[in-house]
């Protein structure tokens, strides 16, 4: 404690995890924009979406974290890593959403047969818009969550911040999953629509998960707030 890290430690891991992350979310975009019997997510820009909202919900939900260390930990969190995760937002934001648009000027435009899947979740098909007031959610907190991290000053209002990237994390979460794997699905291969909404268990299992992955968040926390902590304490008054 008290020790300057030794970067031969911790630098090589920087880049493997950077290589790492690239390639999951690239190799997991080419898993779906490869099924041609699926044409909804035939994409060449699958891959670039995946990894634009990659860097708008990763860092939102470290912006999140690090507010909830300062005032809950107690943990002495400057002002430059939220201004630099905030501006990647300002960024990879605008990319997601341009990409987004694009998406669907490209399906609508078009108006091919293969744009039943978009139309159904969208507007809705046949009588069928389970999955409608999912996308537009969606939509609207992402261009929500922009407006807000394009403030000249929203590093002086915090709670702005943290609204900004809330909105911004729902609205990935959202695309994602309701707005990108469910949609591939309708219509069916036999051109039949079955909506789909997610069951209790469903719900459960995704509550689960969270509450796994954010115990070991806080059982990772509890070895290193010390750390964190120990500068400001060691630091004679």
């Amino acid at each position: 404690l008290g020790k300057k890290p030794n970067p031969r430690w911790y630098v090589p891991f920087v880049y493997i995890s950077v290589v790492w992350a690239i390639s999951i979310h690239t190799v997991t975009a080419f898993l779906y924009c490869g099924l041609g019997g699926r044409p909804f997510w035939n994409s060449a820009l699958l891959a670039p979406r995946f990894l634009a909202s990659a860097f708008v919900s990763g860092p939102a939900f470290i912006v999140v974290a690090l507010y909830i260390l300062r005032r809950v930990g107690g943990v002495p969190i400057g002002r430059r890593p939220v201004e630099i995760l905030t501006n990647i937002m300002r960024v990879t934001i605008l990319i997601n959403l341009l990409m987004l648009a694009s998406e669907v000027f490209t399906e609508f435009y078009s108006g091919s047969a293969h744009t039943a899947s978009a139309r159904y979740l969208y507007f809705g098909l046949h009588g069928a818009h389970a999955l409608t007031p999912w996308i537009w959610t969606s939509v609207a907190a992402g261009v929500a969550a922009a407006v807000l991290l394009l403030r000249p000053r929203v590093f002086d209002h915090p709670r702005q911040l943290l609204l900004a990237c809330v909105l911004a994390f729902v609205a990935v979460w959202i695309e994602k999953g309701m707005g990108l794997i469910i949609p591939g699905f309708i219509p069916s291969t036999l051109h039949e629509v079955v909506e789909y909404t997610p069951s209790l268990v469903e719900w459960q299992i995704t509550a689960g998960i969270w509450a796994f992955g954010l115990l070991v968040y806080t059982a990772a926390l509890k070895i290193g707030l010390p750390i964190l902590r120990s500068p400001r304490e060691s630091t004679p008054a």
